[in-house]
């Protein structure tokens, strides 16, 4: 159960019903809209870092997920886990960025610019200030400048997302659950 109920969309008031006008719009929208004003700018900036880019879907759940692992929000990491699969993702890459015990990411990812990618997310998302030079460099030899730009931001949208769900004690939905215990997942839930 979540901290704060979610609004029903009969109830959601004038600013946020556009954002039910799909159906349930989702806990965290469904909780935004206690204050439609925020929702309003914070569900299009959440939406525009974790949609399709320049930045392949692939790559980008790396990102989420294991950012989501670090900062230890449950509701993230389950949500996202199936999407990271949908993204291509194998199950063993999955769970070595949830940080599940098993093979790490230097046994699952043969990619270089993967690992590049993880070694520098736990860096940023994981750390106490600039990231460090060689981290930084060796995923440089592998993305371009709007892609670091892109991907900077999306680790700070998860992180914004991880403790906005964390701190609400938002619930993973059945389905999600179901498909996670049918591929053999562990969840928070």
């Amino acid at each position: 159960m979540s901290v704060v109920a979610p609004i029903p969309a009969d109830q959601a008031p004038l600013l946020a019903r556009p954002f039910y006008a799909g159906g349930d719009p989702g806990p965290i929208a469904a909780t935004l809209a206690h204050v439609p004003e925020l929702m309003e700018v914070t569900l299009p900036f959440v939406s525009t870092a974790l949609s399709p880019s320049a930045v392949d879907a692939r790559t980008k759940e790396i990102v989420i997920v294991r950012t989501s692992a670090i900062l230890g929000c449950r509701y993230c990491v389950d949500t996202h886990t199936p999407v990271a699969i949908d993204a291509g993702l194998t199950v063993d890459e999955v769970r070595s960025l949830r940080m599940e015990p098993g093979p790490g990411v230097d046994e699952v990812f043969g990619s270089e610019r993967e690992r590049a990618l993880v070694a520098w997310t736990d860096e940023v998302a994981g750390g106490r200030g600039r990231v460090q030079a060689d981290l930084t460099r060796a995923l440089r030899t592998h993305v371009s400048d709007h892609e670091l730009v892109e991907l900077t931001v999306l680790v700070g949208a998860t992180m914004l997302l991880n403790r906005y769900a964390t701190a609400l004690e938002l619930p993973v939905s059945a389905g999600t659950l179901a498909r996670l215990a049918a591929a053999g997942f562990e969840t928070g839930s």
